[in-house]
């Protein structure tokens, strides 16, 4: 069952980086690494939403070939926490979750025991 409460996860996911550019799109076991990152957070059982933000064509294109929901959000953000700040303010929600697009959570779970003390604080 999802949650009552409205918890949107939002993945922000860049292609340019100084350290290893194109990192979300790298392929892991047959999949873009963002999409072992989305399909986690999905399987979440207090996550309502799932939502990749990103200013990359490619990354947006490899997103809806997977069916995952994309964003374009482009502008001068400083780091993905602005880029997951400009999408709560642009959708209507109760939580958003900030998770790094290069951050694969061993088991959903581990997402929930995050998120549910916030829930009912």
């Amino acid at each position: 069952t999802r949650p009552s409460r409205s918890v949107t996860v939002v993945i922000p996911a860049r292609y340019g980086s100084s350290r290893f550019p194109g990192k979300p799109l790298v392929n892991l076991g047959g999949k873009p690494m963002v999409q072992h990152v989305y399909e986690r957070a999905a399987a979440c059982r207090v996550v309502s939403d799932v939502l990749v933000a990103t200013d990359d064509e490619r990354i947006k294109r490899a997103v809806e070939q997977f069916g995952g929901r994309v964003l374009m959000v482009t502008g001068d953000y400083r780091t993905g926490t602005d880029r997951v700040a400009a999408v709560a303010r642009m959708f209507a929600g109760e939580f958003f979750v900030n998770l790094q697009g290069d951050e694969i959570p061993l088991n959903p779970e581990l997402l929930a025991d995050l998120i549910e003390p916030f829930i009912q604080s």
